[in-house]
């Protein structure tokens, strides 16, 4: 169980900053606060390797890395792609395969037939006209309505499952049982939709795949997070961090708790981290 405002100050600075975004670094209106901005140029300015790991596709990103002056890495689509936000272009992707993606779709279909699918590509997104858009895509560019049959025509980053009525915990118990052979499951928004990743990608396996090749081991890493799609990270870094609002699964699962998103609890700890 994590002991809330602990803190501590390691003997090194970290060697990686890996954080998720919504809910976590950004405040509940999406945006960057400066004194979080400032943080996150300081971990940089120290030499460390800043991560953003989110489960919004690059699509979603543009702000975010005007905001942060486009530096630093982005791993998008809760592990699916890897995004550098120096040039705003896709560099490394992990998809569903299309057979795959059609028997996801058909069996979750047949066995919850309330279910209304999207899918997040490489670039763009298509969904069934009865999915039910969140804001950031309504009246949005390259935001498509399609028939089944075209959405699963090719392979995807992100497979989306919406269900109008069912609690989130309870829809991914249901959506693990009956596809967790093929795909992995998670969610993050706090309504009943399942963000499905090709079998085991997960914001974890693409930070890990990050650090090999940089040569960071796990312990020289502190992650941040606070929705059930953070904890593979939270549980692989060495170092974990839940902000306050977190889901209880995250607060029960970190080393750590910070304050809440909107109060800056991510860059209270970067300040202690990196302070002179």
């Amino acid at each position: 169980m994590a002991s809330p405002h602990l803190h501590h100050r390691p003997s090194q600075l970290p060697r990686l900053i890996a954080t998720d975004l919504d809910g976590t670094a950004l405040r509940s209106d999406g945006t960057i606060s400066p004194r979080t901005a400032a943080a996150f140029a300081t971990v940089e300015q120290a030499g460390s390797t800043l991560v953003f790991v989110t489960g919004r596709p690059p699509r979603w990103m543009h702000a975010v890395a005007d905001v942060l002056r486009h530096r630093g890495l982005a791993i998008c689509a809760n592990g699916a792609l890897v995004y550098d936000l120096h040039t705003e272009t896709i560099v490394e992707s992990h998809l569903i395969d299309q057979p795959t993606l059609a028997e996801t779709v058909r069996r979750l279909r047949f066995e919850i037939p309330e279910l209304t699918f999207a899918v997040e590509y490489e670039g763009g997104f298509a969904h069934e006209s009865a999915f039910r858009l969140g804001s950031w895509d309504a009246d949005r560019i390259g935001v498509a309505s399609v028939r089944a049959p075209t959405l699963i025509s090719r392979p995807c980053a992100k497979l989306l499952a919406l269900h109008p009525s069912m609690g989130p915990d309870e829809l991914y118990r249901r959506v693990h049982a009956l596809v967790g052979d093929l795909v992995t499951a998670t969610h993050s928004s706090g309504r009943a939709l399942m963000e499905i990743s090709a079998h085991g990608i997960t914001k974890a396996s693409a930070l890990a795949g990050l650090t090999v090749r940089n040569q960071i081991k796990a312990e020289e890493v502190v992650a941040f997070g606070d929705m059930p799609n953070d904890l593979p990270m939270l549980t692989w870094a060495g170092t974990s961090y839940a902000v306050a609002n977190a889901h209880p699964d995250v607060l029960a699962a970190v080393d750590h708790v910070t304050s809440t998103n909107n109060d800056d609890g991510v860059a209270q700890v970067l300040e202690r981290l990196y302070r002179n």
